[in-house]
């Protein structure tokens, strides 16, 4: 038994390194889960075998070894734990960037707001140069409102920065 629970006692302490280095690792972080998860699953069988072996002892150490073994079933369930919630929070961090760049790469325009204003200033009668006026106006106020999106320090009205007169 305590050949087998030195190499489980090793092969935990291995993990949770590898668990340190799973933190500061971005790309290859989907091949160290995979290997952790593969050592964890690894860990359940010896423990089990471990258990076994564990009510196998004389009784003067029996108790002592089921102590052992539970502390090491509990440092598993501990990183098993650990790599679900690295999990979460690579899945959600994923998540969010692939809302991030879809909204970055959504187009703002309002084209059907823009279109019933043409038309009714169209059946206003309005002229075209009034009509050119405020689609430039709305050009700017798109403008605005993406360079207020990336934290611009000036924006943008009629052409003119604001701190200028």
């Amino acid at each position: 038994m305590e050949p087998l629970y030195q190499q489980t006692h090793k092969q935990v302490h291995e993990i949770q390194s590898c668990m340190g280095r799973l933190e500061t690792a971005d790309k290859q972080s989907v091949h160290i889960e995979n290997e952790i998860q593969a050592s964890i699953d690894q860990i359940f069988s010896r423990l089990e075998r471990l258990e076994i072996l564990s009510s196998k002892e004389p009784p003067n150490k029996r108790q002592n070894a089921k102590l052992r073994v539970d502390q090491l079933k509990y440092d598993v369930q501990h990183l098993q734990t650990a790599l679900r919630n690295f999990q979460h929070r690579r899945h959600a961090r994923e998540q969010q960037e692939r809302q991030r760049e879809e909204l970055l790469s959504r187009t703002f325009t309002a084209n059907g707001t823009q279109k019933k204003i043409l038309d009714i200033a169209n059946m206003l009668g309005l002229s075209n140069t009034v009509m050119r006026l405020i689609e430039k106006r709305a050009f700017q106020d798109k403008y605005f409102m993406i360079g207020t999106q990336g934290s611009c320090q000036t924006a943008h009205f009629g052409g003119r920065s604001a701190g200028s007169s």
